[in-house]
Parts: C-alpha cells; sequence; structure tokens
C-alpha cells in the first residue's frame, strides 16, 4: 500500500481503544502498539514525518500494510499487545530477553516428583513455576530451595535407586535427609516437595508459618531432635529468602523500578523488597538505541515483566509516570488473585526507593557502555543543554596570551566531536593592537575576523566553520566576537566560558548574558574543562615560543658582523639567549670570527661592565 493508502486506511478507523500491528512487505510484523483511541494513533505514523523520531520514520518507511484488534477496554489492549510482542518478537518494539533467557520450573507428577528446568510449559499435567530470570541464577536458587528443606538434587532416580547403594556425600554433609534410604517414608518426600513449591510460589511466609507451629508442637510432646531439625530448616528459609535474588523477587511486597536510558544503551533495575529491607536486585540492559522517553520504556518493561507471572507483589513503585499505571494494576490484580498497586511515590521514603533504583539502572548503564557511547551521551547533552539542532560535531575554542602589550598572542583549538584535532589548530600574532596596553577584547575580535575572513576567502585551513564557538572569558568576550561573527553573516552559536575562583569553566555563557551552568552533569562539565584547559596550554605555548624568539632577536641585532645567518648559526648552536649569555669568548668564536665573538661578548655584558 501507498502512504496515502494508508493513510486512508487510518483515518476510517474507529475511536475506540484497540492493538494495530505494523507490517512490511513480505507479512511479518515489525510493530506493535495499543492506543485508547486507534484512529488518532495509527493516523500520526502516516502524517509529516518531520516530527517523528528516527527510528519512527525507518519504521514508517518499511510499513506495507497494518492490522488493528478492537477491544473494549485500554485494560484488555494492554494484555492483548503484550500477548503479542511475544508471540511475534517486533524488531522495532522495546524487548526484554526472548524466550530462551526466561526458564520455568517445571515439578513433574507421579511419585517422587522432580524439579527441572524448561522453557515453555507444556499441556502435560506437571506443574510449572516463573518464568524467572537467567538458567543458571534459577538452577541455583531451586538448588538451594532443595538443600533448605533437605531434599535430593543428585541424580538418582526414584524409586528405582532406593536403597540401592548407600547415600551420597550431601547426605554425609547434612544437605540432604538422604531419601534414598529404605527407612525414609515417601509421605515425607511429597510433603517436603510442596514445601519447596510453596516458596517457589512466593508463600514462604505460611510455609514459615506453618512449620513454626510444628516445630513448637514438636517441642511440647518432648520431641526435641525433630524440632530442632525443624528449626534448622526454618532458619535455612528465612536466611535463603534474603540471599538468592529469584527466591527475593517472589517473596517481595514490593517491587522498586528505576530506568536509565544513555547513549546506544539503557536499562532498567528492580528493587525487591520485604518488610522494608531490600532483599534482592534485578538489572537488565535493553542494548538497542532507543530513542523512547523514560516513562515509555517503563510501560514497555513492566508489562512484558510481570503480565506472564503468576506471583507478584502486593506494590509496585515506578520512578517515573507511564500511563497505564491503573490499567497495568487492574491487570496484575487479577493475575495474582490480590490487589496489586502500581503507582508513582512523590515524596518520602517511598520516592527516595524510586531515585535509588534509577542510580542502579544508571550504573549499570554506564558500566556496560563503550567509549563512543559515552562520546555520543555527552555530546548529545552538550546539545541539550546549548539548544542546538544536533549534537556538536565539530567545536572551536579561542584564547589569548601576552605578556603586557607586546608578543600578544592567540590560539585556536578544534575538537572534532570529544577528541582534538590537533592537525587543525591555529596559532594567530595580534598585529592590529594600538594603543600601548594589553586589549583582550580587541584581540579576541580581530582573531575571529581573521579566522572568518580566511573561511570566506576560501582557505581549507579555516574549513569547515564549526557547530560552536567556545570563547575563553565570560560574557563581554562574546559579546565582543558577535558583532564580528554578525559583519560576516555568520550563524555559528558563540558562548563565553565562565570560570570558577579555582580556574575551572563552571559555565557557559551565551553574549546576550544567559548563564548555562555545566558542573551538575559531569561528563559535559568534564569535557569542556578538558576544551578549556587545552586551549590555554596551546596559547601559553606558542606565546613562551614567540617571546624566547623576540627575546633572542633583540640581543643579537645591531651586532657588527652578525647578520641572519650567523644569527641562525648562533641559535642553532647554543639554543637560547641565556646559553649565549652564558658563553664565554672562546666558546662564541667557536661559531663566528674572533672580532665577532668578542664585540658581541662585550655587547652582551656591557651592562656587567658598567
Amino acid at each position: 500500500m501507498t502512504k496515502d493508502e494508508l493513510r486512508e486506511k487510518a483515518n476510517d478507523l474507529p475511536l475506540q481503544p484497540g492493538v494495530y500491528l505494523m507490517m512490511d512487505k513480505t507479512g511479518k510484523v515489525i510493530y506493535v502498539g495499543k492506543a485508547k483511541k486507534l484512529k488518532n494513533r495509527v493516523s500520526q505514523y502516516f502524517q509529516d514525518s518531520a516530527a517523528h523520531s528516527v527510528k519512527t520514520r525507518q519504521m514508517v518507511s518499511q510499513v506495507d500494510h497494518f492490522d488493528t484488534i478492537f477491544v473494549t477496554s485500554e485494560f484488555e489492549a494492554l494484555v492483548l499487545e503484550n500477548s503479542l510482542i511475544k508471540r511475534h518478537m517486533p524488531r522495532y518494539n522495546i524487548l526484554l530477553k526472548d524466550d530462551k533467557g526466561y526458564p520455568l520450573v517445571r515439578l513433574s507428577r507421579g511419585r517422587y516428583p522432580k524439579f527441572t528446568l524448561v522453557n515453555r510449559p507444556a499441556n502435560d499435567g506437571a506443574k510449572y513455576f516463573g518464568p524467572f530470570g537467567g538458567r543458571y541464577e534459577t538452577r541455583q536458587a531451586v538448588d538451594a530451595v532443595c538443600q533448605a528443606l533437605r531434599l535430593p538434587t543428585c541424580r538418582r532416580q526414584f524409586p528405582r535407586d532406593i536403597g540401592a547403594e548407600r547415600p551420597c556425600l550431601n547426605f554425609h554433609m547434612g544437605r540432604c535427609d538422604g531419601f534414598c534410604r529404605p527407612e525414609m517414608p515417601e509421605a515425607e518426600y511429597d510433603r517436603r516437595m510442596e514445601q519447596a513449591a510453596q516458596l517457589l510460589e512466593g508463600r514462604s511466609k505460611q510455609l514459615l508459618r506453618d512449620m513454626t507451629a510444628e516445630m513448637e508442637a514438636e517441642a511440647e510432646a518432648l520431641r526435641f531432635e525433630q524440632a530442632a531439625q525443624l528449626r534448622d530448616r526454618i532458619q535455612a528459609i528465612s536466611a535463603l529468602s534474603k540471599k538468592q535474588t529469584v527466591i527475593a523477587g517472589l517473596c517481595a511486597d514490593t517491587d522498586v523500578w528505576g530506568v536509565f536510558r544513555g547513549a546506544g544503551k539503557s536499562g532498567y533495575a528492580v528493587l525487591h523488597m520485604e518488610n522494608g529491607d531490600l532483599v534482592g536486585r534485578e538489572t537488565e540492559l535493553l542494548t538497542a538505541p532507543m530513542e523512547e522517553s523514560a516513562a515509555e520504556l517503563l510501560a514497555a518493561v513492566t508489562a512484558q515483566y510481570y503480565l506472564p507471572r503468576a506471583i507478584l507483589p502486593h506494590e509496585i513503585l515506578l520512578c517515573v509516570d507511564t500511563g497505564d499505571c491503573e490499567e497495568l494494576s487492574e491487570a496484575l490484580t487479577q493475575r495474582a488473585g490480590h490487589k496489586v498497586w502500581v503507582h508513582v511515590p512523590q515524596r518520602g521514603e517511598k520516592s527516595t526507593l524510586a531515585d535509588m533504583a534509577v542510580r542502579n539502572a544508571q550504573e549499570e548503564v554506564r558500566r556496560a557502555t563503550t567509549a563512543e557511547e559515552k562520546t555520543a551521551y555527552t555530546l548529545e547533552a552538550l546539545q541539550k543543554m546549548l539548544n542546538l539542532p544536533q549534537p556538536p560535531r565539530r567545536m572551536e575554542s579561542f584564547d589569548i596570551s601576552n605578556t603586557g602589550a607586546s608578543d600578544i598572542v592567540a590560539s585556536m583549538v578544534v575538537y572534532q566531536g570529544a577528541k582534538p584535532l590537533k592537525s587543525a589548530y591555529r596559532r594567530f600574532q595580534i598585529k592590529e593592537l594600538t594603543g600601548g596596553h594589553p586589549d583582550d577584547y580587541g584581540s579576541m575580535r580581530e582573531v575571529l575576523r581573521r579566522r572568518l575572513q580566511r573561511a570566506a576567502d576560501g582557505d581549507e585551513k579555516f574549513l569547515p566553520l564549526p557547530d560552536v564557538f567556545l570563547i575563553d572569558g565570560g560574557v563581554t568576550h562574546a559579546d565582543a566576537v558577535r558583532e564580528v561573527a554578525e559583519q560576516f553573516g555568520c550563524t555559528v552559536p558563540i558562548f563565553g566560558m565562565v570560570k570558577d575562583d579555582r580556574h575551572r569553566t563552571r559555565a557557559l555563557v551565551t553574549p546576550e548574558g544567559r548563564e548555562i551552568g555545566i558542573v551538575n552533569d559531569q561528563a559535559v562539565f568534564s569535557l569542556i574543562g578538558q576544551i578549556q584547559e587545552e586551549t590555554h596550554r596551546f596559547a601559553i605555548t606558542y606565546h613562551h615560543q614567540h617571546h624566547t624568539k623576540s627575546a633572542m632577536r633583540s640581543a643579537l641585532d645591531g651586532v657588527p658582523g652578525l647578520g641572519p645567518k650567523r644569527q641562525a648559526e648562533l641559535r642553532k648552536h647554543f639554543g637560547t639567549v641565556k646559553a649565549i649569555r652564558e658563553a664565554d669568548e672562546t666558546a662564541l668564536a667557536a661559531v663566528l670570527p674572533q672580532n665577532v665573538a668578542h664585540t658581541l661578548w662585550i655587547r652582551l655584558h656591557e651592562k656587567e661592565s658598567t
């Protein structure tokens, strides 16, 4: 279908809730979305593409046709959207791990049931728990549950191997009660497995209450050995819910969510809380570059995370409002069999927990982000601070260095992205200054005028123009060069670099005086500080070189018989005026004729003679 046909079809949709599926020419579903009003939402895709993000434009360019499913409520749309995302795994949706990353625990039927890990449930009458996190963590959690209840984790088959050989090492280490021994009743095995199932269903509190009552009954009946065994299992189960992430997630009263959108990667963190204590943490990276906001990210991942699960906390705290908290709460309440409250805390301890979850997500993303992605993030942050149309690809910074009114020089340092482009550095000697005193504003105007003139003349050494001019100094310096830029019709944004009392750039300022603080973003603060230091270093280095040459010229000029060629030989041999001044006549005569060496030595030391 053409874009006009797609737009016409979208405009014919009703203003009802539903789910839409975008498909390419092969019929493959590339995006699934939900809408409160299908007509309004779907028609937006085929309007003016200038308002769309890069990702949306790319997706729309591949849409050949779309399909819709009407529902009666936003709640049904939420559940159906998640189901279709799981089924089709569309490339343009935010996706959690594939199904292989979310194992389930299967409890077999029949005599002596056992736990195994599977990828999908089957209609075989077995009992399934989950889905959980990674296979390794889930396997560890199942083993820990069995160890806490002293159930077998070996490969022996029951009842076939009962009494066939001596108990294994786990029995002798106290990790298993040796159900391979003939004297162990099958009913006790079944009771322990039922207790393990309670743990995997998240009913640890009820299990602990039941076991505590049983322990007290055994103690009252003076069966102290059985009471001690129950006490040990109670302690093991209590410790288990604190240490095992999977079990901690099942036992949690409250889940706290944080999301962070970085450059190239985004991620989330879930903090599992029980009775106000942190008992577990999960983090996950979304490796594909995301243009969605934090709210859109959170809405997508929470639905995919919780809707397949049967065991849910009573409260879910979100760091930002997703817009569908009520729908998600209704869906999870129906699935869990108890009230699940999904909301965004505004203040107090719960709000602090949400901030902590965001920091956890942020650290996970930054730890996994490459240098290139960090650079992209920094430039994107700088773009937003300076209100630029795009992240700056080329930045030029200028600084002035002088000794009084003499030897005034300037430096132009170029950064390509976040790295210095030293081949594009330029140096200037200030030529137009008059009045006998230094003038940083006049010097800066001259430098920018010469730089823009060289660009206007087509000099490739001064092309292309940058995306940003950074001027060492405050608002007055920025305003001084703005006048020069306007004369050339140059629209490159200009910002002064404002320093603190430790000579670090603490802010950028526009020629109009609007100050932009950068200290709160460490990445931007570090980059601008690096640019300022590099510009200052380059200016000082050139100034020292220029001043040394000036001093040498003034000391050697006017000596009879010491022309440019012999001066060059002296500079090559001695290097500095100081070395020439400290040389005796014999050393000078090694380079110059004897009479010239004597005259030069007298000239250099005439003040001392006087």
